[in-house]
C-alpha cells in the first residue's frame, strides 16, 4: 500500500489524522453541546454551527494567502496547530452556564470556535499543498492519486474514532456522580430553571419521570438537581476537549519532528513569454469564458449538495437525539458512521469506476456528480417516507409529548446506518470528483482562484445549514425531509440537463493565458 510513495507522506498523514481526530471530537457534539450547555434552541445552535462550518472554508483561503505571502508554509501550519490548541483549551474549561454569566460565556465559546476555524484555515490547505509537492518528484508522480487516497483514509480514521470520545467521558463523569445519561433531560432542566413553577404540566411530568430514571430524587430540590445534572452532564463534554488538545499537541510534535523532510511549496518563476495573434486571443478568451460558465454551473450544484450533506451535523444529529432510541447508543456516535463508510466504500467505488473505464464505459465526471445528487436525494426520500409512515410530528410537538408515548414511537439504531450509507455514497460521487472537475475545467493561469471558488461554494452551502433545524422543529419532519429531497432532485435534473455541454467543455484542450506562461504544477494540491 505504501510502496513507491515518498517518505514524507506518512508523517504528513499522521499529523493530519491527529488534527482531524481532535476536530471531530468537537464537531460531533457541537450542536448538541450548545443546546445542553446554554439551553439554546436547536435553531440558534444551528446558526452558530453554520457560521463556524462556513468559516473553516472561508478562512482556508486566508490561510493560503498568508502562506503564499510569507512563503513559509511549514511555519503557517505550526501556527495553525497552536491556535487550534488555544481554542480547544478555552472549550475545555468547565464553567457552569447561568443566567448571570451567559452574556460573556457564550461569546467566549464562540471566540474559541473562531480560533479553531482560523487555526484550521492555516493548517488544512497548506498541509495538502505540501503533500502535493511530495509528488512533484518525477519518481513519485505516477502515485499522486493513490497518495491522496491514503492521505484521505488517514483523515477518516481520525473521524471514525473521535465521536466515541465525548459520549464515553460524559457517561463516565455522570456515573462518578451516581447519574446516568438521558438525551432529553438537559432541555427540560433548562426549561425548569428558566420558568420554574410556570412549566406546563406535561413537561413537568416528563421532567420528574426522567429525574427518577437517571438516578435523581423528585422529593428533593428540583432546581438544585437540574443545576447539578447540567453541570455534571456538560463537564464530561468539556473533558473531551482535553483529548482534542492532546491530539493537537501530538500532531504538532509529529510535524515539527518530520518537517525537515518535507518540501516547502513556493511560487514558480515565469520562464517564457508567448505572443499570440489577435484571433488567438479572441478564441482563448471565448474558451476561458465557457470554462468559467461551466465552473459556476457546477459550483451552484455543489452549494446545494453541501447544504444537504452537512445536515449530518445539524438536523440529522437532532433527529438522532430526538427520534432515535439513545439508551444504547448516544446520538453523537452516529457521526462515526460516515467516516466508517468512507473507509469501506472508497476502494469499492474506485474498483467499479476502474472496471467500467477498462470496458470503455467510463462515466464522465459531470455525470457522476449528477448521479451523486440523485443518491443524496434517495437519503431524504427514505427519511420522508419513513417519517410519514411513523406519523412523526414536528420535533417541537414530539418533544412535548408524554415521555412513554414518545419513547414508543422512536426508531431503532438501524435507521442511522441507512441514512449515512446513502449520504456517504453521494459524498464519494461528488466531493473528490468535484475537485477533479475544477482542476479539469479551470484555465491554467486561474487554478488557485478556481479552487478557492470551490471552497467558497462549500462555505455558502454551510451558511444555509441553519434552515434544516428551523424546518425540523416547526413542520412535520417528513415535510422538512421533503424540502431536501426536492433540492437534491432539482439539482440532479439541472446537472443532467447540462451534462453534454459540461462534457464538451472538459474534453477541450486546456486554456492557456495570453500572458507570461508560468511553470506551474497544476497537479499540486
Amino acid at each position: 500500500m505504501f510502496k513507491n510513495h515518498p517518505k514524507g507522506l506518512i508523517p504528513a498523514a499522521l499529523s493530519n489524522m491527529g488534527e482531524r481526530f481532535g476536530y471531530y471530537i468537537m464537531n460531533a457534539v457541537l450542536v448538541l453541546f450548545l443546546c445542553s450547555k446554554f439551553g439554546l434552541s436547536d435553531e440558534t445552535s444551528g446558526i452558530i454551527y453554520s457560521c463556524f462550518y462556513a468559516g473553516i472554508y472561508i478562512l482556508s483561503l486566508v490561510g493560503g494567502l498568508i502562506a503564499d505571502k510569507t512563503m513559509n508554509y511549514k511555519r503557517t501550519i505550526i501556527q495553525g496547530l497552536v491556535i487550534m490548541t488555544l481554542g480547544y483549551g478555552v472549550l475545555a474549561i468547565p464553567i457552569l452556564s447561568t443566567a448571570e454569566n451567559q452574556g460573556w460565556l457564550l461569546p467566549l465559546t464562540c471566540a474559541a470556535l473562531f480560533l479553531i476555524a482560523f487555526g484550521n484555515g492555516l493548517f488544512k490547505g497548506n498541509l495538502q499543498a505540501i503533500v502535493g509537492q511530495l509528488y512533484d518528484n518525477p519518481r513519485y508522480a505516477a502515485q499522486r492519486d493513490s497518495g491522496f487516497q491514503i492521505f484521505y483514509v488517514f483523515i477518516n480514521i481520525g473521524g471514525l474514532i473521535a465521536p466515541f470520545v465525548a459520549p464515553m467521558l460524559r457517561s463516565w463523569w455522570l456515573g462518578v456522580h451516581g447519574l446516568t445519561y438521558n438525551a432529553d433531560l438537559p432541555r427540560l432542566a433548562h426549561e425548569y430553571l428558566s420558568v420554574g413553577g410556570n412549566m406546563n404540566m406535561e413537561n413537568a411530568n416528563n421532567l420528574y419521570a426522567l429525574i427518577t430514571q437517571v438516578g435523581g430524587d423528585t422529593a428533593s430540590d428540583i432546581s438544585a438537581f437540574c443545576t447539578q445534572y447540567l453541570d455534571v452532564f456538560n463537564t464530561g463534554i468539556h473533558y473531551s476537549f482535553i483529548a482534542s488538545i492532546a491530539a493537537m499537541l501530538i500532531s504538532l510534535c509529529i510535524f515539527i519532528a518530520c518537517k525537515g523532510g518535507l518540501p516547502n511549496p513556493g511560487r514558480k518563476e515565469a520562464v517564457a513569454t508567448v505572443d499570440y495573434t489577435p484571433e488567438e486571443r479572441v478564441a482563448m478568451a471565448r474558451e476561458i469564458k465557457q470554462r468559467m460558465y461551466a465552473l459556476f454551473a457546477v459550483l451552484g450544484i455543489a452549494i446545494f449538495f453541501w447544504f444537504s450533506f452537512h445536515q449530518n451535523g445539524t438536523s440529522l444529529s437532532l433527529f438522532a437525539r430526538d427520534f432515535v432510541r439513545t439508551d444504547a447508543i448516544a446520538p453523537e456516535i452516529w457521526q462515526a458512521v460516515n467516516p466508517f463508510f468512507v473507509i469501506i466504500l472508497t476502494p469499492i467505488i474506485m474498483l467499479i469506476f476502474g472496471r467500467l473505464a477498462a470496458r470503455g464505459r467510463e462515466i464522465s465526471t459531470p455525470r457522476k456528480i449528477g448521479i451523486g445528487m440523485g443518491i443524496a436525494g434517495l437519503t431524504y426520500l427514505f427519511l420522508m417516507v419513513y417519517s410519514y409512515t411513523m406519523g412523526y410530528p414536528s420535533a417541537e410537538a414530539f418533544k412535548a409529548m408524554d415521555t412513554t408515548a414518545a419513547e414508543a414511537m422512536k426508531s431503532g439504531w438501524w435507521i442511522m446506518f441507512v441514512i449515512y450509507f446513502f449520504l456517504t455514497v453521494a459524498e464519494l460521487f461528488i466531493s473528490p470528483l468535484g475537485l477533479s472537475f475544477v482542476s479539469k475545467v479551470a484555465p491554467k493561469h486561474m487554478q488557485g482562484l478556481c479552487q478557492g471558488l470551490w471552497l467558497g461554494a462549500t462555505a455558502l452551502g454551510n451558511l444555509l445549514l441553519w434552515v434544516g433545524p428551523l424546518m425540523y422543529n416547526k413542520w412535520p419532519i417528513w415535510e422538512a425531509w421533503g424540502v431536501f429531497l426536492l433540492v437534491c432532485l432539482v439539482s440532479m435534473v439541472v446537472m443532467f440537463a447540462m451534462v453534454k455541454w459540461l462534457e464538451r467543455v472538459t474534453s477541450d484542450a486546456p486554456a492557456t493565458a495570453p500572458v507570461a506562461a508560468k511553470a506551474e504544477d497544476s497537479d499540486a494540491i
